[in-house]
C-alpha cells in the first residue's frame, strides 16, 4: 500500500488522501485497568456508554482500548476498536485480517465443549479445512431451503396460538421463554429428517442447547441473574471458565440427536475426507450457536421493536402482509416475500439496530491502514482489531437518525444503505462464500425475520407488550393481542 506524503507538510496521506494519525486511547496499567474497564463496561457504565465515552473524550473513532473479560480469561485485552461504518469494514475484509480463534475475541472457550475439535467458526479462511467445511454447511442450508417456509410456519404458528391462548386464560405471556424452545424445534425441523429434538430429547432439549451456549459465552454475559450480586457474578463469569464436566451429558444427549438427524450430512462430509466426528461437531456448533442462537436472539429484539412501533407500525405492515398474502389465494412463497417492502425494511432495520453478534475481531495479517470518515491511522501486523457493531451500524454520518428505529428507512433508495448493514459478518448486499467469514445462513436468518412478522400480523391486527431485560437480549411479555 502507498503513502502520499502532502507535498506542503511532512503530514502522511492515506492512499484517499485522509491525514495518517496516531491512534488515540490507553490501555491503561496492566491487569488492574483491564480489570476495572470489564467493571465500566458491565456494571458502572453499560457497553454502549463505555465505548460512546471514549469516542468523546478523543474525538476519534479508531482508538485503543481494553475489551472484556481481560483477566484472568484473557491475557491480552488490548485492541484496536474501529467504531464507525467507514473503519469497521477492515474487519470484513479476509485479505486484511485473520479471523483464526478470534471468534469470541480476546479469549477462546475450552475445546472440550466442542469434544476436541475447533469448529469453522473458529477457522481462518487459509485454514485447509475452511473451504471444505463451509462448502458442507452451504450445501445442507441449500438443500434444505424449500423447508424452512412452512418449517416456521407451522411451529411458530403454533407458537403464537398458544400465546393468544394463555393470555386470554392467565393475563400477560412472556415470549422468550416459549420462543426458546419453538426456536430450537423450528432450525432442526428446517434443517433434518426425523423427530425435533422436544420429542427425540425431551421438553428439556432447548433448555440443553441454552446451557452448552452458556459455557462458551459467559465471560461476555452479564447480569445473568438479579439475585446474584454483581461482585460475585463477575468473580465467577468474567475470570475462570465454567467446567466443561457440567455440561458433558447435556452434550452427550445432543450429539446423539444430531448422529440421528444429520447421517446424511455426516456421510456426504465422509465422502469428501472429513472424518465424521469433526462433521458431527461442526454440525452441531453450526445448528445451535449460529442458527439456534442468532435466532432465539434476534426475534426477541424485532419484537421489541414491533411492541414500540406501536399501532401506526401495525396497521401499515397488516395491510401491506394481508394485501399481498390474498393475492397470492393465502400462499406464503418466496416471490410473494419479496413484495412486501415494509416488511423486509423492519428486518433490516432490526438486524441493524441489535446484530445477533455484536462483536468483530480479527487480527491484522500484516501492517496496514486503516481509514474513519476523517482520519486514516495505521496498525501493526498482528495487532487485534476489534469491532462494536452497534455502534458501527448507527453511525450517523451515515444513517439520519442512526439511533433510531426507522420502520421504511430501506425501502425504495433507502436499499442503497444495506452496503452498511453489517450483521452478518458482512455487507449485506455480499455474498456468503469460502473465501470470506460471511455466515452461510445469512439468507436464512433475513427469512425467518420477515415471516416472523409474517405469521404475526396474518393472525393479529394489533398488539401491545412490556420490554424488560436478560442477559442475552430484551424480555418480552404481550399484553394484549387483537386478533384479524
Amino acid at each position: 500500500m502507498s503513502i502520499a506524503k502532502n507535498s506542503t507538510s511532512t503530514q502522511e496521506l492515506s492512499p484517499s488522501g485522509l491525514p495518517i494519525k496516531p491512534i488515540p486511547g490507553s490501555c491503561g496499567v496492566p491487569f488492574f485497568s483491564p480489570i476495572w474497564d470489564r467493571l465500566n463496561f458491565y456494571y458502572f457504565q453499560g457497553h454502549m456508554t463505555y465505548f460512546k465515552s471514549r469516542i468523546s473524550k478523543h474525538n476519534s473513532t479508531v482508538l485503543r482500548l481494553n475489551v472484556p473479560p481481560g483477566p484472568f480469561l484473557a491475557s491480552k485485552p488490548h485492541v484496536v476498536a474501529v467504531l464507525d461504518a467507514l473503519s469497521f469494514q477492515v474487519l470484513l475484509d479476509s485479505s486484511k485480517v485473520d479471523k483464526t480463534d478470534t471468534l469470541t475475541g480476546t479469549y477462546i472457550p475450552p475445546l472440550s465443549l466442542y469434544s476436541g475439535i475447533r469448529p469453522l467458526a473458529y477457522l481462518d479462511t487459509t485454514d485447509p479445512q475452511h473451504t471444505t467445511l463451509k462448502t458442507q454447511i452451504t450445501g445442507l442450508i441449500v438443500s434444505r431451503k424449500d423447508y424452512v417456509i412452512p418449517s416456521f410456519r407451522k411451529i411458530y404458528g403454533s407458537l403464537f396460538d398458544s400465546i393468544h391462548g394463555k393470555l386470554e386464560s392467565s393475563g400477560p405471556t412472556e415470549f422468550n421463554t416459549l420462543s426458546q424452545s419453538a426456536a430450537f424445534d423450528f432450525m432442526c425441523s428446517a434443517f433434518f429428517e426425523g423427530a425435533l429434538p422436544s420429542a427425540a430429547i425431551g421438553p428439556s432439549a432447548a433448555d440443553m442447547a441454552l446451557k452448552w451456549l452458556l459455557f462458551q459465552l459467559h465471560p461476555l454475559v452479564s447480569k445473568a441473574s438479579k439475585l446474584i450480586p454483581w461482585p460475585l457474578e463477575d468473580i465467577f463469569l468474567h475470570n475462570f471458565h465454567l467446567p466443561p464436566c457440567l455440561v458433558k451429558s447435556n452434550y452427550k444427549a445432543l450429539e446423539t440427536y444430531f448422529t440421528n438427524v444429520g447421517e446424511s450430512f455426516l456421510t456426504d462430509a465422509e465422502q469428501v475426507g472429513i472424518s465424521r466426528h469433526v462433521a458431527l461437531h461442526n454440525l452441531i456448533f453450526a445448528t445451535i450457536f449460529n442458527a439456534y442462537g442468532g435466532i432465539k436472539i434476534f426475534l426477541p429484539f424485532l419484537l421489541k421493536w414491533l411492541v414500540q412501533g406501536g399501532p401506526e407500525l401495525h396497521n401499515k405492515l397488516s395491510e401491506e402482509i394481508q394485501s399481498v398474502i390474498r393475492s397470492e389465494n393465502g400462499s406464503v412463497t418466496p416471490a410473494c416475500l419479496e413484495r412486501m417492502h415494509l416488511t423486509k425494511s423492519v428486518v433490516y432495520e432490526a438486524l441493524r439496530l441489535n446484530p445477533p453478534v455484536e462483536y468483530q475481531y480479527g487480527r491484522a495479517r500484516s501492517d496496514l491502514v486503516i481509514e474513519s470518515h476523517d482520519a486514516a491511522y495505521k496498525v501493526k501486523k498482528g495487532e487485534m482489531i476489534f469491532g462494536y457493531q452497534p455502534i458501527a451500524t448507527r453511525d450517523e454520518k451515515v444513517f439520519t437518525n442512526g439511533e433510531k428505529f426507522v420502520a421504511e428507512r430501506f425501502v425504495g433508495e433507502g436499499e442503497k444503505l444495506l452496503q452498511y448493514v453489517y450483521w452478518s459478518n458482512g455487507r449485506e448486499t455480499d455474498e456468503p462464500g469460502v473465501t470470506n467469514k460471511q455466515c452461510p445462513g445469512k439468507d436464512i436468518v433475513v427469512l425467518v425475520g420477515r415471516l416472523f412478522v409474517i405469521e404475526l400480523f396474518l393472525r393479529f391486527d394489533t398488539f401491545t407488550g412490556e420490554i424488560g431485560e436478560l442477559p442475552l437480549e430484551p424480555k418480552v411479555t404481550f399484553k394484549s393481542l387483537h386478533k384479524v
